[in-house]
């Protein structure tokens, strides 16, 4: 019995010694064998005989334990010494994030136009069907709601396609003079290499009382807008139509790639359209109650300007969370 319990002492690893277990205590063990032979022995010799080997069975049993505990720690200490963590490997260089190109475009905007004393207003994002398109001169069935393509919901609802509406709620609870940027995000069921289901607007609405509202004034503004925008480029205003501008223009600025000299970007024509325009319609004022009063709004797309901004080819890209696009712009 000495031995064995030599060996216990000894054993190496918790697999050997539960081998050692079990060639000591277990169903063929040496003590369990010992334990067999109390049958054969006299009556006067039997009690001590099993006095003797109990006590060598608590002798292995304690040694097991003794040695099982030793061993249990060896293990973990083995375990956690080759999971640990060397942090000196690590690159001690900390890098930063960087603002999504979308993000240091709408700021900018935003920064400009407060600068101009405009206020910043926000609305829902569901909106219903008068603040997105009644309101703005645009009655069921008519066939310029066609232009947007539209997200409803079952309870006649729907996500909001512009962000005029903010300029009509706004309006609703404010009497003029309003000087009001509305910047959002805004949904159409739209999508290819310039568009997208969600992107981003800021429309402008400035009223006030008719000597005050000039279109002369609203090119100047967009002008100068522009080229604090681009830098040194041309500007012109096109005629167009909009249900809740009348009259209406679309705005175009000189190539800011080829200088106006043409290229793939461009259609070979020298100008990129940027935004639409125009004198605010007398019916969209009828709709909420003001009377004897002009105005003049704006409208563009963040995305638009800040793909014209940075270079960005594909709108999509935009949107796809690409590191190597993101990490351009710490």
């Amino acid at each position: 019995m000495k031995e064995c319990l030599e060996k216990i002492e000894s054993a190496s690893s918790l697999e050997i010694l539960e081998n050692l277990r079990v060639e000591t205590l277990g169903k063929k063990g040496v003590l369990t064998l010992e334990f067999a032979k109390l049958k054969d022995i006299p009556n006067a010799e039997k009690k001590a005989f099993a006095q003797n080997l109990n006590t060598q069975k608590t002798k292995v049993n304690e040694a097991i334990e003794k040695r099982k505990i030793i061993l249990e720690k060896e293990a973990l200490n083995k375990t956690l010494e080759s999971e640990k963590i060397d942090v000196s490997k690590f690159n001690n260089d900390l890098t930063c994030g960087a603002i999504h190109p979308v993000n240091l475009t709408m700021d900018r905007i935003i920064t400009y136009f407060q600068n101009l004393n405009f206020s910043v207003e926000e609305g829902p994002l569901v909106e219903d069907d008068f603040h997105n398109f009644e309101s703005l001169n645009l009655p069921k069935y008519h066939p310029a709601r066609d232009m947007q393509d539209t997200f409803y919901n079952k309870d006649y609802t729907l996500l909001r396609t512009h962000t005029s509406p903010v300029q009509i709620r706004t309006m609703l609870k404010q009497k003029p003079p309003i000087r009001m940027i509305a910047p959002g995000t805004v949904f159409r069921r739209d999508f290819d290499i310039t568009h997208t289901p969600m992107f981003h607007q800021i429309e402008g609405l400035v009223v006030d009382s008719s000597d005050k509202i000039s279109f002369a004034n609203l090119k100047h503004v967009l002008e100068e807008f522009l080229v604090n925008m681009f830098g040194d480029v041309e500007v012109r205003f096109r005629p167009s139509f909009f249900p809740f501008t009348e009259p209406s223009a679309e705005v175009d600025i000189s190539c800011v790639f080829c200088k106006a000299e043409g290229c793939r970007v461009c259609s070979q024509t020298g100008w990129l359209e940027v935004l639409g325009c125009g004198i605010v319609d007398e019916n969209v004022f009828k709709s909420v109650g003001y009377e004897n009063i002009s105005g003049y709004a704006f409208g563009l797309g963040v995305e638009r300007f800040a793909m014209l901004i940075h270079n960005i080819g594909d709108l999509r890209s935009l949107f796809e969370s690409d590191l190597r696009l993101l990490g351009q712009y710490k």
